[in-house]
């Protein structure tokens, strides 16, 4: 079976290292389907879920809040600042920030507060739509 080396990486620590049959992940144009001896690729990805289907048939879950994928035939790197492993997602926990940005986009006073504020939001609705699909998924 022909397989893939796939590294996540967040910036405190690696998240995943291993084989895979496959890795499908959100990049910037739509969802990213990434198999064994695909074509040399960098893009940027948006915050969402990285399924590594692994060789035994089981799925590896990681979600990602942004970050820039590189593909080579044999491996693929996922770099993230943030990268959280589906069994770690917390959901009381995303609520509750997504809460505080909230009250941060009410409050706001200029145009960065409110950029600033509506990119939590967006990053915390991946979290929270990625969390309801590893639940899915089990």
């Amino acid at each position: 079976m022909n397989t893939i080396h796939v590294d996540v990486v967040s910036a405190e620590e690696t998240i995943f290292s291993g084989e895979a049959r496959m890795v499908v992940l959100p990049g910037e144009s739509g969802e990213l389907g990434v198999y064994p001896r695909h074509t040399p690729l960098i893009s940027r990805i948006r915050p969402g879920s990285v399924r590594i289907h692994l060789p035994d048939g089981k799925e590896e879950f990681v979600f990602v809040a942004g970050g820039i994928i590189e593909v080579q035939p044999d491996c693929v790197t996922v770099l993230s600042d943030t990268a959280i492993r589906g069994k770690d997602l917390d959901e009381a926990r995303a609520n509750e920030a997504r809460a505080l940005a909230e009250e941060a986009l009410k409050n706001a006073s200029s145009e960065v507060d409110i950029a600033r504020a509506q990119s939590e939001l967006a990053v915390l609705a991946a979290e929270l739509a990625a969390l309801r699909r590893y639940r899915g998924k089990r």
